[in-house]
């Protein structure tokens, strides 16, 4: 399968599963494929533009990548198939590294000793809670529940 066959199949509000009292504040991600994915975040908080990672999402699991109630109306999402089969990318530019990162800022990535991803956005719509799947079907659809 090509990598661009691999697409986000779509952004779930978690509070649409559970009642408000099992409810999760948090932003998480699945990996909807038959491959370990690894998984990198970007938001904005009080230090500016920040990106970290990286979470490993065996095939069929979830990880959270931001606990608590969600402070940022955008997130953003990198993530890559770890056999080199597909990537999950977007437009806005933020900085990854090799290994475990957390980064302040989001330029200057290759002077600092960083590489440069381009990170797809999310748009939470204020919601405390919010759910990506990432998944290997041709689908391009976005849905919210």
């Amino acid at each position: 399968m090509t990598a661009g066959a691999f697409v986000v199949f779509g952004a779930v509000m978690m509070a649409g599963f559970a009642s408000p009292r099992q409810a999760h504040a948090e932003f998480r991600v699945c990996n909807d494929t038959a491959n370990l994915v690894g998984v990198a975040v970007g938001y904005r908080d009080d230090d500016g533009w920040i990106s970290e990672g990286w979470w490993q999402l065996p095939a069929t699991t979830c990880a959270t990548v931001v606990s608590g109630p969600l402070e940022s109306r955008y997130y953003y999402l990198y993530a890559e198939d770890a056999s080199g089969n597909g990537r999950w990318t977007g437009y806005t530019n933020m900085c990854v590294a090799e290994d475990e990162f957390k980064i302040v800022g989001v330029d200057d990535c290759f002077a600092r000793g960083y590489q440069q991803m381009g990170f797809s956005e999310y748009d939470t719509g204020r919601e405390e809670s919010w759910t990506v799947q990432l998944s290997d079907k041709p689908s391009t659809q976005e849905s919210q529940n």
